[in-house]
């Protein structure tokens, strides 16, 4: 029997399999690690918008990924800790295609994110002659609203082309709403829906990954060159950093994608690499910026040391 999914259904997410004397110590952890990824973006953000010697195009860029982050975190680790504490699992399907179309924005704008802050690299780094002129504010600006834009253009298709679906199943194979487990709820034809999924798999993520590897190549081939060995130093613990962070996402977000579609995949190593991508990015982006990045190391201090409050849940 189909149920409409525009009728007020309920799923039900997966079972965390939590014993119930570990309930609120994952409870307890759960908050603070939201707190401390909401905590940490925000303080990144706030350190690039206060500091005026950040407002430059790397930092402007790099603005974006906070907040992208934050998006991430906040579409799942509310509903998480609401369904640990009260032992229940049932999510209403508005509220799930709302987390899934959330975590969907996130995943592409940290790779379309990380892509334009190579591009900024490979531009400062291969022709730092033309930076100034390439890099101008208006070109940033441009950059920035393509993201997001072709972002939420891409993530609005592919969820108008599922919620015109009927499900005859509620049970959701992983532990939090997406894309892919919302398909399997379906009982229609998905061809459309799989083709387009593919489509936006290979332009984003394969323009993506075509980004950072072109760029890094000549990033790398260019430091190999040069003679000054601090610059050199610099630029590449920089890029070192930037890719880390990217291939992160890419294979984690890669691993979830083709665990979905092969049956024989385990659900456990596909939900572990699910979650590993809406915590651990977020958690480790303005920490790692933040410590790496001289710069914004140094703003954040001193964005701390005006505001001491600000350090104080």
């Amino acid at each position: 029997m189909y149920t409409n999914a525009s009728s007020g259904i309920v799923l039900t997410l997966a079972t965390l399999g939590l014993y119930t004397s570990h309930i609120y110590p994952v409870f307890v952890f759960g908050t603070l690690a939201y707190l401390i990824i909401v905590f940490c973006n925000l303080l990144v953000l706030a350190a690039i918008v206060v500091s005026k010697k950040l407002h430059k195009p790397m930092y402007i860029l790099l603005l974006n990924l906070p907040i992208s982050d934050t998006v991430g975190a906040t579409a799942f680790f509310p509903q998480l800790l609401s369904s640990i504490v009260t032992e229940n699992r049932l999510i209403p399907h508005p509220a799930c295609i709302t987390q899934a179309f959330l975590i969907h924005i996130y995943g592409t704008a940290n790779l379309m994110i990380l892509s334009a802050m190579a591009y900024d690299r490979y531009i400062a780094i291969c022709c730092p002659l033309r930076y100034n002129v390439t890099m101008t504010p208006n070109t940033l600006i441009r950059i920035i609203i393509a993201i997001w834009l072709i972002n939420f253009s891409v993530m609005v298709t592919l969820f108008l082309l599922l919620v015109r679906l009927k499900m005859c199943r509620t049970n959701v194979v992983d532990l939090y709403c997406n894309n892919p487990s919302l398909l399997k709820l379906v009982c229609e034809d998905t061809t459309v829906n799989n083709l387009y999924g593919i489509a936006g798999i290979c332009l984003l993520q394969g323009g993506s990954l075509f980004i950072i590897i072109y760029t890094y190549a000549q990033i790398l081939r260019t430091c190999v060159m040069t003679n000054q060995s601090h610059a050199r130093k610099k630029a590449m613990q920089t890029c070192g950093t930037h890719l880390v962070v990217f291939l992160f996402l890419q294979i984690n977000t890669v691993g979830t994608l083709i665990a979905h579609r092969i049956e024989s995949a385990s659900p456990y190593v596909r939900r572990a690499l699910g979650v590993s991508i809406l915590i651990f990015p977020p958690l480790l982006d303005p920490i790692i910026y933040g410590l790496k990045t001289a710069e914004l190391k140094q703003s954040i201090i001193m964005f701390l040391k005006r505001n001491p409050c600000s350090t104080k849940f």
